[in-house]
């Protein structure tokens, strides 16, 4: 990131921003359904477990912002260039695979959800005009397309720190939507006048939209959760990033580590309260995504309220996710290709009340390619749940933890051996083993829903 280090003014409270807008996004619409899967016990445990996990591994990461010494030593602006520099070799090319794979699946991701949004609006508002009579059945392509053309525009904006009032009000839409889902939990709480759901989550034998759970979907649906609650947690690959806007002193990981506690303390009791609230209203049919699956008797222009929020906190979303991977791209390609003009030639186009903006032609084609590539597989594949679950899972061990901690021994000198290493060690292969148990249940839900899906044709 190209960024003047004199200049920066970013403080704990846009860090902490940053943060929240990256970790509450459409991961908590289905928490719910998680908590569904695995129960009273488990669900809420498995929560917290992986808020400490978050909480632990990215003050690790945080310390690794600066190579060598954490207050004086040479800054690394991107989260590749921290693993460079404490790693090195084979480990950078990996690193960069993973993250940047996991940034592309969370713009599909985001845009599936999006869609759903979109729907929802279209879909109460038509259910209030029928009375409830009307299906209103509709295909979701025109919405993806719709939220496509809306990226495209917003993903011309330059560079990462000059979306930082897009962080603030996505921020704010991500509380009002989660405090919506919350508040219509509990207005469905007291209107069935008690808490279901079961201590082990959805029972075998239950009648669901996708057909009756038999004890072997039983399993693949726990392991999804875990994937789906390892995705609402996502926000390490960024990380990097966030702390490059901080100014010092204090020490940019001494600011980042009091945005880290205060983010996930905040996120945590938003998740319980979302999740919980919306599995008691719900029980073993705590659908999916919890605002678009909820009765359509509740007041409409609420969901509506919520649902344009979703659609706005994800627009801003998708670029604070998107900035670092166009990034990548134009810097290797202005190192590659220095002397063409088409890649590294800039015009100058004055705008009225907003000043210069300067136009690169490479940046507006591959910009606008991407989100397009996104848009297409989003289209062939809309099941919300199941890419989720897998982008959970593909990101959580090798971005939320093993680099982390590889990059953190690394720096501390970690004796082979020692407590403190076989502690590391115990960790990341428990995480390890939590990844691929979330992934193969993720992947085994996708192979269920093409069973009965033909691409292009979904309709909810």
């Amino acid at each position: 990131m190209n960024v003047n280090h004199f200049l920066l003014a970013g403080t704990f409270w846009t860090a902490t921003s940053h943060i929240i807008t990256a970790v509450i996004g459409s991961g908590v619409l289905s928490l719910a359904w998680s908590i569904g899967q695995l129960g009273w016990v488990a669900g809420p445990t498995i929560m917290v477990l992986f808020a400490l996990v978050n909480l632990y591994t990215s003050t690790l990461l945080s310390q690794c912002y600066r190579a060598g010494d954490p207050v004086t030593g040479q800054r690394n602006y991107t989260y590749m260039e921290a693993v460079k520099a404490n790693l090195g070799g084979r480990k950078v090319m990996l690193c960069g695979i993973i993250q940047y794979l996991n940034l592309f699946g969370v713009a599909i991701g985001y845009t599936i959800a999006a869609s759903v949004s979109m729907m929802a609006i279209k879909r109460s508002n038509c259910f209030h005009a029928s009375g409830g009579k009307n299906p209103c059945h509709m295909s979701s392509n025109g919405y993806m397309i719709t939220f496509g053309i809306i990226e495209i525009i917003f993903s011309q904006i330059p560079d990462f720190d000059q979306v930082w009032w897009l962080s603030i009000v996505a921020a704010i839409m991500s509380f009002t939507y989660s405090t919506v889902g919350l508040g219509l939990g509990i207005g469905k709480v007291a209107e069935n006048a008690s808490f279901k759901g079961s201590l082990t989550g959805i029972s075998i034998g239950t009648v669901t939209t996708a057909g009756t759970v038999t004890s072997t979907q039983k399993l693949w649906r726990s392991l999804q959760a875990l994937g789906a609650i390892a995705f609402a947690y996502s926000y390490s690959a960024i990380l990097i990033e966030i702390q490059d806007t901080v100014k010092s002193p204090p020490a940019e990981h001494k600011t980042i580590k009091k945005a880290n506690l205060f983010s996930i303390i905040v996120t945590t009791v938003f998740y319980l309260l979302c999740g919980c609230m919306g599995y008691a209203a719900f029980g073993d049919l705590a659908p999916g995504n919890l605002l678009t699956g909820f009765g359509f008797y509740n007041p409409y222009w609420l969901l509506d309220i919520a649902n344009v929020a979703i659609v706005v906190h994800l627009v801003g979303a998708y670029q604070v996710y998107c900035q670092p991977l166009f990034a990548f791209v134009e810097k290797w390609s202005a190192k590659k290709w220095a002397k063409n003009d088409f890649v590294t030639a800039e015009y100058e186009i004055p705008i009225p009340f907003c000043g210069v903006y300067q136009l690169n032609i490479f940046r507006l084609i591959w910009r606008t390619i991407f989100v397009m590539l996104t848009t297409l597989i989003a289209m062939l594949m809309p099941f919300f749940n199941d890419v989720v679950g897998i982008l959970g899972a593909m990101g959580f061990w090798p971005l939320t933890v093993y680099f982390p901690i590889e990059m953190y021994m690394s720096q501390k000198k970690i004796v082979k051996g020692t407590t403190e290493w076989f502690g590391l060690q115990i960790l990341s292969v428990t995480c390890f083993f939590i990844t691929v148990a979330a992934g193969v249940g993720s992947v085994a839900g996708v192979v269920l829903d093409l069973k009965t899906y033909k691409p292009f044709k979904t309709t909810y």
